[in-house]
């Protein structure tokens, strides 16, 4: 087993600290660190703000990664306890964050943990800094390089975020007099602020067209593999679900029973999303039409699913039981993707062709709120509950009403009267 941060003094490649949610309630401070006085404290105070957040995948993994980057930046730049941290120091991690060392950057994004002999050891490889580079750049043959790492407005967005949660919690229990965060009075050297909406990443008509049809011809072409990838894009489109949220996982596994009949004969989808929030969409009547002949393509009777069904909702192509990798639907969306982009070169739709290269599997439920909003007008509470936002204000980011008024008035505008 690699000397943990004996190993670490020796070499500036730190290595991680905190292993994912489903073992983090056992996970116990590596001997090697014990030592130093703050690191025990520091640790223990650490795990049980992230235990709190097991039931919720994203959130947890955001809090653990922003710790993980303080906590190493504490103890191994600045030789302090996260509890002695002041704002001048926040700036500083900040400032580190911004620009880290080489050897604290990957090029690829990797496991923290592996599975070993029966042990649970520290990837050598993992790296706490990760270098990306958009699509279309990678299908150019272009890779990443660590002199290119940048921490984007979003990411200290986050940052902020998670760090400012954490100290909270710690004022909570007595633990820190005042939250260093919120005393950096100029936030506004880091964070650039946005006049108007942020925009919103979603396809196109064209796209989406083109997207859904490649769907259905691959279904028709190899149905025993893609009528699966039809539903998956279906219910993605239609229901506005994450990626989280139609994978199997520890916390909720999705299954045909989730698609129920109320006693006024409507059908609703339960699912369980961000935060742990349950929530029941409404199931309109061409996702009844998807899901009857997906469940016709898997030899399930009866046509729709019978109360309490535990058939995995997305099932293994190879073996029994459902998809528990996101890695995996995303792949699926992905291949999609790519031959949607080719019919539309073939359409010399090249713009579109081009741009839709950057999509990810999220511009899916961007695009089936804003189209259910913009093209199909429901109303915006209607779209709030049925997508899981907190509040209506955030759904009203979809709308383009507004925008569309706007951009109409402009182009009334002229140079001169002549």
């Amino acid at each position: 087993m690699v000397c943990y941060y004996t190993w670490m003094s020796k070499c500036s490649t730190p290595i991680p600290i905190f292993d994912t949610a489903k073992y983090i309630g056992e996970q116990k401070l590596p001997l090697d660190i014990a030592d130093r006085l703050y690191t025990k404290k520091d640790f223990d105070v650490m795990r049980e703000f992230l235990i709190q957040y097991q039931g919720s995948q994203d959130t947890f993994n955001a809090y653990r990664r922003e710790l993980e980057r303080l906590t190493q930046w504490a103890w191994l730049v600045a030789n302090k306890s996260i509890l002695d941290l002041g704002h001048k120091d926040i700036e500083k991690f900040i400032e580190f964050c911004q620009s880290p060392p080489a050897s604290w950057v990957g090029l690829k994004k990797t496991a923290r943990f592996i599975d070993k002999s029966g042990e649970r050891l520290p990837n050598p490889d993992w790296r706490l800094f990760v270098v990306t580079i958009k699509k279309s750049a990678v299908k150019q043959g272009m890779r990443p390089k660590k002199e290119n790492y940048e921490l984007s407005q979003k990411a200290l967005q986050a940052l902020f975020s998670s760090l400012s949660s954490f100290y909270n919690y710690l004022m909570r229990g007595d633990l820190k007099e005042n939250n260093p965060i919120a005393q950096i009075r100029q936030k506004s050297r880091f964070l650039r602020k946005k006049q108007g909406k942020r925009q919103i990443r979603r396809l196109t008509t064209a796209q989406w067209d083109h997207v859904i049809k490649t769907a259905k011809s691959l279904a028709e072409k190899d149905p025993s593999r893609h009528e699966r990838t039809l539903f998956i894009m279906t219910i993605l489109y239609l229901l506005y679900l994450r990626v989280s949220e139609l994978a199997a996982s520890y916390r909720w596994e999705p299954k045909m029973g989730d698609f129920y009949q109320d006693s006024q004969g409507r059908w609703w989808f339960k699912t369980v999303g961000k935060g742990n929030k349950e929530r029941d969409i409404s199931v309109g009547d061409s996702m009844l039409d998807a899901l009857k002949r997906y469940r016709e393509s898997r030899n399930l009777t009866p046509t729709l699913p019978a109360p309490g069904e535990t058939e995995p909702l997305i099932h293994k192509l190879i073996g029994k039981g459902p998809v528990s990798s996101t890695r995996e639907i995303r792949y699926v969306v992905q291949n999609c993707f790519d031959a949607a982009i080719a019919s539309l070169m073939n359409d010399n739709l090249e713009d579109d062709a081009i741009a839709l290269t950057e999509a990810t599997v999220h511009w899916l439920r961007h695009t089936g709120i804003s189209d259910d909003i913009n093209k199909f007008g429901r109303p915006i509470s209607h779209v709030r509950d049925d997508a899981g936002h907190s509040s209506s204000a955030t759904t009203d980011l979809y709308n383009d009403s507004e925008l569309q008024a706007r951009h109409a008035s402009a182009r009334k505008k002229v140079l001169d009267n002549s």
